[in-house]
């Protein structure tokens, strides 16, 4: 029979539950037994949902109390040796360390999970690294759900993504080199999840989908060789997601497992190359189901690519699924009862794409009549979405076709501009600056659900905005820095926000999705055609201005990155999306300079997450990528100074891309990686100004002065003091005021302090 599978299950909780059971541990106002309550009736409750939905594969060891690769680290030992650990089983309190950090012990690197906005701790390999079982979180969980019976397919990050996704510290070996050290582990593991009454067991291999060299794909032989000995009772499925095989179809049809899982909606093209291909004793799992978008499933055509494997392998041989982890989805379309109707009859969240999976596995096991009319239904609702009046602007088209190549183009060269901009800002060597939040107080929140739900006037919740706005320019002025924010009291999240005001977006009241431990954002959905109809920004930014003579940054969002954390409509290609976005942020930054404002920041953090995963494919990205956010950024005159920001990123495979940009002050991401991103800048010979992060705002330690002096010493040894900015790493939203005020203290203090020993501009 035809199986129904899912690969993982979103972990915050249809309200958020484990976001507020964390922030409440780690402040200390909840308890343990607390905690371990709400994950356990969260757990229960995802198994019981799934399995009640009709899911003959329900996963487990899929819930994190903050990042899954970070669980697999833990699993194995992989503890660097500064948190001081004892060395046998990872207890919870060195477990958040490593994720956030405490006291001097800096906490791990943290990047995208491939190219998701969706972060994950970067394990580390350090010179005799040893791996031992630490943590039995996986069979610990099987069994959990066993005791409420329901039996689930535990699953596991595999052993070679688990090493080529971390990285070896100096005089380490190299991570490949550690997977005979690393294997007994997991053949520990899948022996006691045998011995536990696992029949399944589902082992994530998502580097399967990159660029591999012949070493690398070796590794995977090797690998499953060596676990499928071990445990020879347990069935085995690798899973592979976010792209297509390609060039790595052969290594992954040779592994000794019981079951592939492939792709299907981002790679439809390799079904076919598949079914020629798989072995006789080999089952395929399709993830037919997008796992990434908000979507409903164009249920007729992901039903025939099943018909089509059934047919050419039998129904025993053939598992539906989602393309994915539904991680990547917001939990429950029924919270969402105020979302407007055509729209929300459009929409599919994880609960929903549960559903779907279901009846995907009754058309495939018993024919397409036995769904006749769920079929019918959904191809009606498909046809109103393509035929919407709301979805086609023919004003936004037009003017997307008058579009030149000299709207994408600066006036003059940097070398003219940042003359220009330095007479005309009167900056000190190593400016100050931050990246453009602080902190959302329980104040600040509160007032803004109290106007949102209207019991606070618009005039009353306006003069809290501007008060919260002039305490943080008092703020900046006292602590001496040189570019400041508006602090950005009124926003939510920095695309959320946007896709409130914009046209062709809708915003959805529920649709939580996890970035990375307790932090979650609500992506808004692109339906239609993208354009502003009004300012979004110019008030807030210009009363900031009138409160200062320093000069105060306008804060946007740029448009791939709205583009990339939202849910972007499926109908049109994504260029298209992109540039209609560009233009809209374009008008919001002429409409910033006409108001006064000198320096314009257009974030960009989401550029690298969105380069496709094989390099083949990259150049036609950046062209795009890079088009849209020069279209909208090249509209000011020279003395208008264009910042961007990025963040948690590979920057080296993109440096000609961010250089292209033609940024005036790129801010990146550094603290943690010790300013060893810096390299890519200094090698390629970065043109323009450059702000290296020395305060690491994903963490709640406070870096002393001497600790970010030394950081900004390690940038000035491979960048140029003319060309370095002295910034965090990020926003400040998420931190407290306790943390952000003697860190940026700190900040500051050593910026003054370099500064003697760099010369003047």
């Amino acid at each position: 029979m035809v199986l129904s599978t899912n690969l993982g299950y979103p972990r915050i909780g249809p309200n958020r539950e484990l976001k507020r059971a964390l922030e409440r541990y780690w402040s200390g106002r909840g308890s343990l037994k607390e905690l371990d309550t709400t994950s356990r009736d969260l757990r229960r409750a995802r198994w019981q949902l799934q399995k009640d939905a009709g899911l003959d594969h329900v996963p487990s060891n899929d819930f994190s109390l903050y990042d899954h690769v970070l669980d697999a680290a833990a699993m194995v030992g992989a503890v660097p040796s500064r948190f001081n650990w004892a060395g046998d089983k990872v207890d919870l309190d060195t477990y958040f360390t490593m994720a956030r950090g405490a006291d001097r012990m800096a906490a791990m690197e943290m990047t995208k999970w491939f190219d998701t906005n969706y972060h994950y701790i970067v394990p580390e390999f350090e010179k005799g690294q040893k791996f031992h079982l630490a943590s039995t979180k996986p069979v610990d969980e099987f069994l959990e759900a066993k005791g409420h019976d329901i039996h689930t397919r535990p699953v596991l990050l595999g052993p070679v993504s688990f090493l080529l996704l971390g990285k070896s510290q100096s005089g380490a070996t190299e991570p490949l080199g550690l997977l005979e050290k690393l294997l007994p582990v997991y053949e520990e593991v899948l022996g006691r999840l045998a011995e536990a009454g696992a029949d399944w067991v589902q082992m994530d291999e998502p580097c399967l989908v990159l660029d591999l060299s012949d070493d690398r794909r070796a590794a995977f032989a090797t690998a499953y060789e060596s676990l499928r000995r071990s445990a020879p009772s347990l069935k085995l499925l690798v899973a592979t997601y976010f792209g297509d095989l390609r060039d790595n179809m052969e290594t992954a049809m040779r592994l000794p497992v019981n079951a592939l899982h492939l792709d299907l909606v981002r790679g439809p093209g390799q079904l076919e190359d598949a079914l020629a291909r798989l072995p006789e004793d080999m089952a395929l799992s399709m993830g037919v189901v997008d796992g990434r978008n908000v979507w409903i499933t164009d249920l007729e055509r992901a039903a025939s690519a099943l018909t089509r494997a059934v047919d050419s392998l039998g129904p025993d041989r053939v598992m539906a699924g989602p393309s994915c982890s539904l991680l990547h989805v917001p939990v429950d379309l029924d919270s969402e009862p105020d979302l407007d109707a055509d729209l929300r009859s459009w929409l599919a969240f994880a609960r929903q794409k549960v559903s779907e999976i279901v009846l995907l596995t009754r058309a495939a096991e018993s024919g397409m009549d036995s769904v006749q009319d769920e079929l019918k239904a959904h191809r009606e609702v498909l046809e109103r979405r393509e035929q919407s009046t709301r979805i086609n602007n023919p004003e936004v088209r037009k003017r997307l076709h008058a579009v030149t190549d000299d709207m994408a183009q600066r006036r003059s060269p940097f070398g003219e501009r940042i003359s220009a901009q330095l007479s005309h800002l009167n900056l000190p060597s190593l400016p100050t600056t931050t990246i453009g939040s602080f902190p959302q107080t329980p104040e600040v929140r509160k007032a803004r659900a109290q106007f949102n739900s209207g019991k606070l006037s618009r005039e009353d919740y306006e003069k809290f905005l501007e008060d919260e706005i002039a305490g943080v320019i008092r703020f900046q002025e006292d602590l001496g820095l040189d570019v400041l924010v508006h602090g950005e009291p009124e926003r939510t999240d920095m695309v959320e926000y946007f896709g409130d005001q914009l046209e062709g977006f809708a915003v959805t009241a529920n649709g939580w999705v996890q970035s990375y431990g307790s932090r979650c954002v609500r992506p808004p959905v692109i339906y239609g055609d993208v354009s502003r109809p009004h300012a979004m920004t110019t008030r807030w930014s210009k009363y900031a201005q009138s409160l200062t003579d320093k000069p105060v940054k306008g804060m946007l969002t740029g448009p791939i990155t709205i583009l990339q954390w939202s849910f972007v409509r499926d109908d049109q290609p994504r260029p298209e999306t992109a540039n209609q976005i560009a233009l809209a942020i374009r008008d919001e930054v002429l409409d910033l300079e006409a108001a006064g404002i000198r320096v314009i920041q257009i974030d960009e953090p989401a550029l690298r997450e969105g380069l496709p995963l094989r390099r083949e494919d990259w150049k036609e990205y950046l062209d795009w990528s890079v088009r849209a956010f020069r279209l909208a950024s090249s509209g000011v005159r020279d003395e208008t100074q264009i910042h961007t920001h990025m963040c948690y990123a590979e920057f080296n495979d993109i440096i000609e891309a961010i250089a292209a940009l033609d940024a005036d002050v790129i801010s990146v991401e550094a603290s943690r990686s010790q300013m060893e991103l810096l390299k890519s800048f200094a090698d390629f010979h970065y043109p323009n100004h450059i702000g290296p992060g020395v305060y690491d705002i994903h963490s709640p330690r406070v870096p002393d002065k001497d600790e970010v002096t030394q950081l900004l010493d390690y940038a000035l040894q491979v960048i140029p003091a003319d060309q370095v900015w002295v910034n965090p790493d990020c926003g400040l939203k998420t931190r407290r005021w306790e943390e952000v005020k003697p860190s940026l203290s700190n900040m500051a203090k050593a910026a003054v302090e370099m500064r003697e020993k760099v010369p003047a501009k």
